[in-house]
């Protein structure tokens, strides 16, 4: 099942169970893909929605960032809420144990000695984890593995 096909039977249920959050979160996510798709002119591929759901849930982790320096408990929680929501959707995320693992066969691959063929590693790499590990970790941990 896709996840658009998955996102509509979830949003009926929001429906009839009038959890307005839930429903405005998956609305937002729906519109999201179609317009993705609108731009792409085709239909998603799973890896071409995960790059909008990780966008999404990354806006959000951004805000609420911001809504913490600004002392903004009210939307705080309003934004934790649609973050769990989209995390739902998300893949499992990997541990670190296997996050590592991935990292040290990507450094192999490329050959990777010190800072300056970072590229070369996270080209490989981001592809593997999209969706299942943030973007900052994998980069942090990838200098620590080249220094």
């Amino acid at each position: 099942m896709g996840l658009l096909d998955q996102l509509t039977r979830d949003m009926k249920e929001a429906m009839k169970q009038k959890d307005k959050t839930r429903l405005s979160v998956i609305r937002m996510l729906k519109a999201s893909l179609q317009n993705e798709a609108i731009h792409l002119n085709k239909e998603l591929s799973e890896d071409e929605a995960l790059t909008v759901l990780s966008r999404e849930l990354k806006q959000r982790k951004d805000s609420l960032q911001e809504f913490k320096n600004a002392g903004r408990e009210d939307l705080e929680e309003q934004v934790k809420g649609e973050i769990d929501i989209i995390q739902s959707y998300m893949p499992k995320p990997l541990s670190d144990e296997e996050l590592e693992k991935l990292i040290d066969e990507a450094i192999a691959e490329s050959g990777a000695k010190t800072k300056a063929d970072m590229g070369k590693v996270m080209q490989r790499i981001m592809p593997k984890v999209k969706g299942k590990a943030d973007g900052a970790k994998v980069n942090r941990l990838v200098q620590q593995r080249l220094s």
